[in-house]
């Protein structure tokens, strides 16, 4: 018990005792009431502080690191939850319930324990989370691909990441799939080359090929030039020659890249259908003989 406590505690009891109340119960009842008043008052400007203090700094520090709101209101929650919790414990130390708070931490001690083996999964993605928040590898709205998957992602909470793939199936995704995986971020640095493999006869014009290639890619509004398109061959087929063509889209979605690539291949293949160069097909050559041997023929 603080001095404090003591005096105050003290003088109440001595004015409970001097309206009747029997002395074993007017110091107890006293110092229990007491404490709760400097409990309340000690918690009452501890939450003050953290609303006027805590809260703004936290603020700016997210702030800082330029998150979104989607991923502060959930650090901020936790941060608050924490510092109540904090709070509540100084709250009790200063009020004098010190056996309280030994037993507390005990149970806290156990419970923290028990909690922990049970919810492994659970604290790891919720770790896992954090680190998506603080390291953004990608944010809601970008464009993502991890093992055989891919999609638009559509919200980050501490726990999981829910992704809308292209087939418009909602994927709900544990972080920790997405930390301990490789993750694809195609439209992070804001272009998206793209490499396409055109294939023409051994009997065509190379550098015919090459040139349509990239007349067509400088027509298209919706590829960059710069940088610039190139053409380079890469292959020399059983049946064609390949021909490597690598532009750059800006600001690419996954419907932009498919609808670029798409009109852009089209328009290449009607000009080489114009100037008479051949997309061949792979063929086989089947050398060999048919020996006809005499004798009998089997049945007769």
């Amino acid at each position: 018990m603080i001095p404090i406590q003591g005096g105050v505690g003290g003088f109440f009891a001595n004015v409970l005792e001097s309206v009747g109340v029997p002395p074993e119960l007017a110091g107890p009842f006293a110092d229990a009431v007491v404490g709760a008043a400097i409990f309340l008052v000690a918690f009452v400007i501890l939450y003050l502080i953290g609303k006027r203090a805590v809260l703004p700094v936290l603020n700016r520090v997210l702030n800082a690191r330029d998150l979104d709101r989607h991923a502060k209101t959930p650090i901020k929650k936790l941060v608050w939850i924490v510092y109540l919790f904090i709070g509540i414990t100084i709250a009790f130390g200063v009020a004098g319930y010190d056996d309280f708070l030994r037993s507390l931490a005990t149970i806290a001690a156990a419970a923290t324990l028990a909690i922990g083996f049970a919810m492994q999964d659970v604290l790891k993605n919720f770790v896992a989370g954090v680190f998506i928040f603080t390291e953004k590898p990608f944010k809601i709205g970008d464009w993502i691909e991890w093992d055989d998957n891919a999609g638009v992602v559509e919200d980050i909470s501490l726990r999981i990441t829910r992704v809308r793939t292209f087939d418009n199936e909602l994927l709900t995704v544990p972080n920790s799939q997405l930390t301990d995986n490789v993750v694809k971020n195609p439209v992070d640095a804001g272009k998206l080359r793209l490499k396409f493999v055109f294939g023409i006869g051994y009997d065509d014009d190379v550098e015919r090929a090459t040139d349509i290639i990239l007349e067509e890619a400088r027509a298209h509004d919706g590829i960059m030039d710069d940088p610039e398109p190139s053409v380079r061959l890469t292959e020399l087929g059983d049946s064609s020659v390949g021909l490597q063509s690598r532009i750059w889209i800006e600001n690419p979605s996954r419907a932009d890249f498919v609808k670029t690539r798409g009109e852009y291949v089209t328009r290449v293949k009607r000009r080489f259908d114009e100037e008479g160069i051949n997309i061949p097909y792979p063929h086989r050559t089947l050398t060999g003989g048919i020996e006809v041997a005499d004798g009998p023929v089997a049945g007769e």
